[in-house]
Parts: structure tokens; C-alpha cells; sequence
């Protein structure tokens, strides 16, 4: 891993492929903090006004209970949206900001809950000065939390349709052979690793013929430690043919599925 500038952060997947990730500022977290914890108020003051009919029972019941649902509140929100949504809280996707692994993997519960329980540590002694002070001084824009879990806070970027209509249709493919291993395969590639191959097929004509070469090497290892096709299916098949292969199985599905779904035209 290395840091590309002050705004971007490069990953090395272990199969080597590797992501620029363009780093959230101090600023945008804390907008979309804010939108969190305006959710979070409505919440608690929607649980509070509920659970104060308890005084009818008891007055040390309603304050024990309207207590432990703050707490349960505050806490549950972040980690249960962020795990489920993939780093992602509603103040988050609003801003388009995601949590992520420092390796770039799967951002794992133990992960969330712990950088999300650090939090109190970050807002002392008030405001977020702890934290805000530990962002602008880290050039992975990191607070205690994302230091104690590994974590940093990315830019996403809206899912776009990609084609490979200006990379060409593969004349003949041999995965296509091997329909339930394609399957497989559309089931584990990511539309992001799929939109990084399709930029490089397009690019590879202004790239240095070794960096071509090294490039292509990288998405087809990654991809073939995906899915482990027949030797029959791979023999004589360069990296990028086969990179240009796997894309041909991916959007070729897609443009079935899309044809399938269209109505019928009437027959004139």
C-alpha cells in the first residue's frame, strides 16, 4: 500500500490488483455525523415518549429502561447500519461515503463495533477535537476509532452501466463452455473490479507494452483465483484475451438478461 497524494489512497488486493481510493475529509464526516445523529435524536425521542408511560409502573423502571434504550440506540444504530450496509451509515450514503478496510477487504463486525465504541474517545473533550485533531494530522484522514480497527473513510462513486462496446466483443470465448463455472464467476466479481478491467481494456493502446503486460497479468491472476476454469478452457489464452474473456461473460450475461425483460414488439 502506499499513499498516492494527500486526497487518494492506493490498495494492493493480495492478488495483486490494486484500487485508488479517493479519502473523506474532516468535513464531510462531520456532515454526515450530523445527519446521524439527527436520526438518532428522533429515535431516542421517539423511544423516550414510549417508554415514559412505565412511570404508571415505576418511576425507577421508566428511568432504568429509557437509559438503557439510549444506549442501545446510540450505539446500535451506527454498528448495526454500518455492518449491514457495508460501512455505510444514513449520513454516509447521503454524503456517499463508505468504511473500509485498510487492505480493502471485508469489513468485518468486530471491526465496526470496535472504531464505532471509540468513538466516545474521539469526541473529547467535546466536539470531536480528539478525533478532528487526529484527521488532519494523519494523511489517511484517520480517527482513533479507524486506527484501533484498520479502517479508513473512502468517496464512492455512483454505480455507472458499463459495456464493452468500445473494447470489442470477444470473437470466440471459451468460457463460454463452461456455463455453471461463468455463473460462479459473475457471483464473486464486484461491479467495481469489473469497471477497473473495462477502463484498462480500454486504456491498454496508450500504456508502455510492459506495464500493458504486467497489467493484464494482474486482472486475469485476479480473476482466475476467483473461479478455476478447466485447463481446456485457458490453454494457448494470452492474459489479456482471457481479462477480455471473463468481461465478455459478465456483460454478455447482462445483455441477455436486458433483452429477456424488453416487450415484445408487435409483428407488423
Amino acid at each position: 500500500m502506499s499513499l498516492r497524494d494527500a486526497r487518494h489512497f492506493a490498495v494492493e488486493t493480495p492478488e495483486g490488483v490494486s484500487f485508488a481510493l479517493e479519502l473523506a475529509g474532516p468535513v464531510s464526516r462531520l456532515l454526515a455525523w450530523s445527519i446521524d445523529a439527527g436520526c438518532k435524536f428522533v429515535i431516542l425521542s421517539t423511544a423516550s415518549t414510549l417508554l415514559s408511560t412505565a412511570v404508571v409502573v415505576s418511576g425507577d423502571l421508566a428511568m432504568s429502561a429509557t437509559i438503557l434504550a439510549g444506549f442501545l440506540i446510540t450505539q446500535g444504530y451506527q454498528i448495526t447500519l454500518a455492518y449491514l450496509w457495508r460501512g455505510q451509515t444514513l449520513g454516509k450514503r447521503l454524503l456517499g461515503l463508505r468504511v473500509m478496510d485498510e487492505q480493502g477487504l471485508r469489513l468485518r463486525f468486530s471491526q465496526v463495533a470496535l472504531r464505532n465504541v471509540l468513538r466516545v474517545a474521539d469526541m473529547l473533550p467535546a466536539l470531536y477535537l480528539v478525533g478532528g485533531i487526529s484527521m488532519v494530522m494523519n494523511p489517511r484522514a484517520q480517527r482513533l476509532g479507524d486506527f484501533a480497527a484498520n479502517t479508513i473513510v473512502v468517496r464512492t462513486r455512483p454505480s455507472q452501466p458499463y459495456s464493452l462496446t468500445e473494447v470489442g466483443q470477444a470473437k470466440y470465448n471459451s468460457l463460454r463452455a463452461w456455463p455453471h463455472l461463468e455463473a460462479r464467476l459473475r457471483q464473486r466479481i464486484t461491479p467495481e473490479v469489473a469497471a477497473l478491467a473495462i477502463q484498462a481494456l480500454n486504456r491498454r493502446e496508450s500504456l508502455e507494452p510492459q506495464a500493458r503486460l504486467d497489467l493484464m497479468r494482474d486482472f486475469a491472476e485476479h480473476f482466475r483465483a476467483m473461479v478455476r476454469f478447466p485447463d481446456e478452457a485457458t490453454f494457448g489464452v494470452t492474459d489479456e484475451q482471457y481479462v477480455r474473456n471473463v468481461l465478455d461473460s459478465l456483460f454478455r450475461r447482462s445483455a441477455s438478461a436486458e433483452a429477456e425483460r424488453a416487450p415484445a414488439q408487435p409483428v407488423v
